[in-house]
Parts: C-alpha cells; sequence; structure tokens
C-alpha cells in the first residue's frame, strides 16, 4: 500500500525513490513487524487471559509441563497480523508470490485457529480432527501446485527442483509435480506445528529459517546476483524477501512473549500458518531439498516421531525416551531453556550450511 502512495511521489522529491528497493523495504517491514507485536502482544495476552483461553497440557507430554497449563494461547493471531500487515504496507501487491504467500498464511492460519477454538474455547479433548487438518492443507497444496503448473512464474524448471551443491541441475517432476508441492507444504506446516513444544523454540528457530529464505528470496530475483552465483532467475521473486523479514520481525516480536517462561503460546494457529509459508516460499524459488538443510531442526522433529512411531509398531520398542525429539532431551536432564538455545544454535548453523550450497557447487 505504501509502495503504491509514496513510490510514485519521486516525481515531485528524490527521497521517495528508496521505495523501489526491496532492501529498504525489506528492513521497515521487519521494524513494523516488530511494532506491532510489541504495541498488540501485551493487549491480547490480557484479553485471553481475561476470556480464559488457555494452554490444556495433554497427558503425553512430560511432567513438568503441567505448570504451563492456562497460559494463553492462540497467539498465532498476532503473529498473522504482524506478518500480513506488514507485508500489505511494504510489498508490491501485484506480485503473484505476494498474493500466493498472503494466501497460505491466511488459508492455512485459519485451520489453526479452527483447531485451537475448538479444543481451547469448545473444550473439544482434540481439536479438529486429524484427517480434517490434512484434507485443509492437502487442498491447498493441490491448489498451489496445480496453479504453478499451468500458470508457471518462471519460463524453465517449471516442474523443476534445484539440487544443492550441484550447479544447474534440476529434478523434473513432470505430472508427480502437484503431490511433490502437496507434501512439501502439509509436511512443513506439520513439522512447525511439531517443534512448538518449549517455550520458544519454534518461533525462534523459525526466525533463523525465514532469513535464510529472505537472503534466497532477494538474490534470485536479482538478475546480477542470480547469474554471478549461477541460480535460476526469477523476476518478481525478491519482493518473497520482504513477506520473509516481515515473519522474522513478527517472530522476534512474540519471542519478546514466548520466551520462557511464555507469557503466550502461538497455539496452531501460528505454528501451521508459519510452515505453511514456509514450504510454499520453498516451492515458489524451487529450493525445496534446501528447505531440509535449512530447515533442518524442523524436520529432525518431524522425523523423530515418524521413527518413534514405527520403531514402537514394528518392534514393541521406542527409539527415544519421548518424542517429538525436544521432549527426549527434556527427559534426559536437560533444562527448557537449555534445549532451546541449543536448538537454535543447530539452526543457525544449518541457516548457514544452506547459504553455504549457493557457492559450494
Amino acid at each position: 500500500m505504501l509502495y503504491y502512495l509514496l513510490y510514485p511521489l519521486k516525481e515531485y522529491f528524490f527521497a521517495f525513490n528508496v521505495f523501489r528497493y526491496i532492501t529498504f523495504r525489506a528492513a521497515y517491514a521487519t521494524v513494523t513487524a516488530l511494532l506491532i507485536s510489541f504495541i498488540f502482544g501485551p493487549r491480547l495476552i490480557r484479553w485471553l487471559a481475561a476470556m480464559q483461553i488457555g494452554q490444556k497440557i495433554r497427558p503425553v507430554t512430560p511432567e513438568n509441563h503441567t505448570s504451563k497449563e492456562g497460559t494463553p494461547t492462540m497467539g498465532g493471531v498476532l503473529i498473522i497480523g504482524a506478518i500480513c500487515i506488514p507485508t500489505l504496507l511494504w510489498a508490491d501487491l501485484r506480485n503473484a508470490y505476494i498474493q500466493l504467500v498472503l494466501v497460505v498464511t491466511v488459508w492455512i492460519g485459519i485451520i489453526g485457529f479452527w483447531d485451537d477454538y475448538l479444543s481451547v474455547v469448545r473444550k473439544y479433548d482434540k481439536g479438529l480432527v486429524g484427517r480434517y487438518k490434512l484434507i485443509g492443507q492437502f487442498l491447498f497444496g493441490a491448489g498451489l501446485g496445480l496453479f504453478l503448473y499451468f500458470s508457471p512464474l518462471t519460463d524453465t524448471h517449471v516442474t523443476g527442483t534445484a539440487v544443492p551443491f550441484l550447479k544447474e541441475t534440476y529434478i523434473d517432476w513432470g505430472i508427480l509435480y502437484v503431490p511433490f508441492v502437496m507434501l512439501v507444504v502439509t509436511g512443513t506446516s506439520n513439522a512447525v506445528n511439531l517443534t512448538d513444544g518449549l517455550d520458544g523454540l519454534a518461533i525462534g528457530v523459525t526466525a533463523f529459517s525465514f532469513v535464510a529464505f529472505a537472503i534466497l528470496a532477494y538474490l534470485t530475483g536479482h538478475s546480477i546476483f542470480a547469474d554471478y552465483l549461477n541460480i535460476l532467475y526469477q523476476k518478481g521473486s525478491g519482493e518473497l524477501s520482504i513477506y520473509c523479514m516481515s515473519v522474522v520481525g513478527a517472530a522476534l516480536g512474540f519471542l519478546w512473549f514466548n520466551t520462557h517462561p511464555a507469557g503466550i503460546f502461538m497455539g496452531d494457529t501460528g505454528a501451521l500458518a508459519i510452515g505453511g509459508a514456509l514450504g510454499t516460499i520453498a516451492v515458489l524459488l524451487k529450493r525445496e531439498f534446501l528447505l531440509v538443510i535449512i530447515g533442518g531442526v524442523f524436520v529432525m522433529e518431524a522425523v523423530s516421531v515418524i521413527l518413534q512411531v514405527l520403531s514402537f509398531r514394528l518392534r514393541g520398542r521406542r527409539i527415544f525416551r519421548m518424542s517429538p525429539l525436544h521432549h527426549h532431551f527434556e527427559l534426559k536432564g536437560w533444562p527448557e531453556e537449555q534445549i532451546v538455545v541449543r536448538f537454535w544454535i543447530v539452526a543457525a548453523l544449518l541457516m548457514l550450511l544452506g547459504m553455504t550450497t549457493l557457492k559450494l557447487r
């Protein structure tokens, strides 16, 4: 919105020319998201507490989590607002990349909100039935895959995926592209949700992941940098860096209230929306495999659950003391703050590793 209102004024005052630069708008999108979080965060916490919209602790979590019972939840509403409003203000809203990530944020955010509402407000034991959540996620993934298949945003590698560490190497999924997109979006959405089990864990790892994809989006949408790095140039994709930095600002702002001991939880409203958006951006930039590296913490959490279930069903024994992985370390005696910070460190290292793949090819 500000892009349309202020950039044309460059004809009258040259200083408004700064609005043409993605880096400038991305920086202020970050600041805007932070301010929204800081201003509305305390108010939302007070309102949720007054309405008694508090976290329900499931019996399958470690015993020390009982103290978290009743902590205001559904804070994902704040996160989604702190993402969408700065994006609407600072990004080019005619850009197809921006339109798609805003749609996924709202779409999957609504699924998460409905799940939280049924669980916390209506007091349903399991919230929204799991298969209905999956159906909603798969529907968006199918819609995105079909849209990109029939109305591609690039001229080449329409159904391709870049392979990290290999120059100009793409896997062409062909007719399997749509199922692949469905898997990436749904898998990432649920992986972030599984990671959201300790104060500040998921939202902190989210910040690292989106910083990486903000850089990737900027480089991919910049013809000179894309040519220098020998990566696929995608016109207009640079606008995604504004969205990504909005997420970073929203994540840091929410972390202010979510750090241990958390004053608010994001719930499925935030976790599913963030994960869906992360998977969608990876698809749009054709960096789905790189997402496995950059979002490695999310992958480890999801894989730990899969391995635990398979091991118990096939061998009758568990691999971990409890899954997801962060609960395993809790039961080993690691303090919660220690687990969270160490997972952040791993996320930072994986972010750097992901960035190096642009040159190590």
